[in-house]
C-alpha cells in the first residue's frame, strides 16, 4: 500500500510538468505569431482611402496604391495595392486628410493580425512623407496640346 502512493505523486509531478511545458511552448507561439515584428519597411504609394471600421473592435483600414501593375493570374494584371491597419490615432487623422496624395508610410509587419490591432498584418507606425500628386502639374502642360489638337 505504500508502493502506490509514491507512484501517484510521480504521475501528478509528471503531470505538471508536461502542462507546464505546453503552456510555455503556447506563450511562445502566441508572441511569436502576433507579437513579434517579422519585418519593417517603407511603402511608397496614392493613398486610396481610410477608414474607421469595425463592430466589436473599431481600428483604421486602409488602402495604397502603388505604380505599376502585377499579375495574380496569367493573363490578368492588378495595380498594386497595399492593405494596412493604424493603430494611433494621430497617424490616422493626417492620414483621413491625405486622401489622393502621395505618402511614404513606414509599417510593421507580423505574422498573424490581432482584432483590436486592425484586418492586416501590416501595422503603420510613422508617415515618413507626404506629398501632392505629380499628375496635376503634367496635366497643366498638356492641356494646352490637347485642345489644340481637337
Amino acid at each position: 500500500m505504500d508502493d502506490v502512493k509514491p507512484k501517484k505523486r510521480k504521475g501528478r509531478k509528471a503531470l505538471r510538468w508536461i502542462l507546464g511545458i505546453l503552456l510555455l511552448a503556447l506563450a511562445i507561439f502566441a508572441y511569436a505569431r502576433f507579437y513579434y515584428v517579422f519585418g519593417t519597411g517603407v511603402k511608397t504609394g496614392e493613398l486610396n482611402y481610410l477608414v474607421h471600421k469595425g463592430v466589436i473592435f473599431k481600428t483604421y483600414e486602409g488602402k495604397l496604391i502603388q505604380s505599376g501593375f502585377r499579375a495574380d493570374k496569367p493573363g490578368g494584371l492588378q495595380s498594386n495595392q497595399f492593405d494596412f491597419s493604424v493603430v494611433d490615432e494621430e497617424i490616422a487623422q493626417k492620414l483621413m486628410l491625405s486622401g489622393g496624395k502621395s505618402v511614404q508610410l513606414h509599417y510593421k509587419e507580423y505574422f498573424g493580425a490581432l482584432p483590436w490591432r486592425g484586418y492586416t498584418k501590416f501595422i503603420v507606425d510613422s508617415i515618413v512623407s507626404i506629398e501632392e500628386p505629380a499628375r496635376q502639374e503634367l496635366e497643366d502642360e498638356l492641356t494646352p496640346y490637347i485642345l489644340e489638337s481637337m
